[in-house]
């Protein structure tokens, strides 16, 4: 196991490297002057020759990437030239609060998900199975950002039972960040809930067949026992797969979900930034998020191996 951790270890370096060099290519990829767009049409000569100081603007490219990597090396992202304040620290500084949403959404997506799939692959071609089929294509058919306002005019605005937004931190008052939360994650994990629920009905029906569980249920075994022993652990290999790619997108639907509810996260920051055009700030929320993303794939490529020892062995 620990040969198979460091292998998928050393396959992500390539893609964190390449996120960096795309990262720093922000600045060169943007058309025009970096420094005058930063700086508004205002900013005098002197103004934009300091900020091209600052920020390194005047050097050839090479001796800005050398810069940028040594820069990485120290964990420093530079500094927000809005927020004037350092780039890891705003980004740490809400970093909890996507965290939170994101994971709390994916929560919601795989027990959801998971209970509907199961459900509709026992109940196959019946009334079950359709309903919960069409609740997945519902899912998968509205988009987040209506479905946001949908649920803030009813559950918030007409029966008043939870806050329009804001954010309230867990160790502060857990039945607060509870009730702040639970609107955009669930706004948030409905489209996922579809994906998950039409996998586990696939890999359900599939592992249903096989010869395992029928012997199961030949020697008398109660139903769900067969079901949650036998058929669910194998089903959930692909179910696992798939939730790293959920978890990434996910953390990019967040840009909007913050943005609707008002929670002070990284991803109303990066909103923020790329409106009045701060390069740090987006350079650092992106690599920041890509980080993340390889770090919860390793995690799954783990558990995908612990769930099927073939994958560990190279089988």
């Amino acid at each position: 196991m620990l040969r198979y951790a460091l292998r998928r270890i050393l396959a992500a370096l390539p893609v964190l490297l390449l996120v960096s060099l795309m990262s720093f290519a922000i600045v060169w990829i943007v058309p025009g002057d970096v420094a005058a767009e930063m700086a508004g049409p205002t900013a005098t000569a002197e103004e934009l020759a300091r900020l091209r100081e600052r920020l390194g603007l005047n050097r050839p490219w090479h001796e800005q990437l050398v810069g940028w990597y040594w820069a990485l090396a120290q964990g420093d992202l530079g500094e927000s030239i809005l927020l004037r304040q350092g780039v890891g620290a705003a980004i740490l500084e809400r970093l909890p609060v996507t965290l939170s949403l994101t994971f709390l959404a994916l929560g919601i997506a795989l027990v959801a998900g998971t209970a509907l799939g199961v459900v509709a692959a026992v109940r196959a071609g019946k009334g079950a199975d359709r309903a919960a089929m069409g609740a997945a294509l519902v899912g998968f058919s509205v988009p987040d950002f209506w479905l946001g306002l949908v649920f803030v005019y009813v559950f918030a605005v007409q029966l008043a039972w939870l806050p329009t937004g804001g954010y309230v931190p867990f160790g502060q008052d857990p039945i607060g960040w509870a009730r702040g939360m639970v609107l955009p994650a669930a706004t948030l994990a409905l489209a996922q809930i579809g994906l998950f629920a039409r996998m586990t009905r696939a890999a359900m029906l599939e592992v249903l067949r096989q010869d395992y569980v029928r012997t199961a249920r030949a020697k008398g075994m109660p139903g769900w026992v067969v079901i949650g022993k036998h058929a669910l652990r194998n089903a959930l290999i692909p179910v696992v797969t798939v939730a790293g790619i959920a978890c990434g997108v996910l953390l990019g639907g967040t840009v909007v979900i913050e943005s609707v509810f008002s929670l002070p996260g990284v991803g109303r920051l990066i909103v923020g930034a790329i409106q009045r055009r701060d390069y740090p700030v987006i350079q650092g929320g992106l690599l920041l998020t890509a980080t993340i993303f390889v770090c919860v794939n390793l995690a799954v490529d783990l558990l995908y191996a612990w769930l099927d020892p073939r994958i560990r062995h190279g089988r």
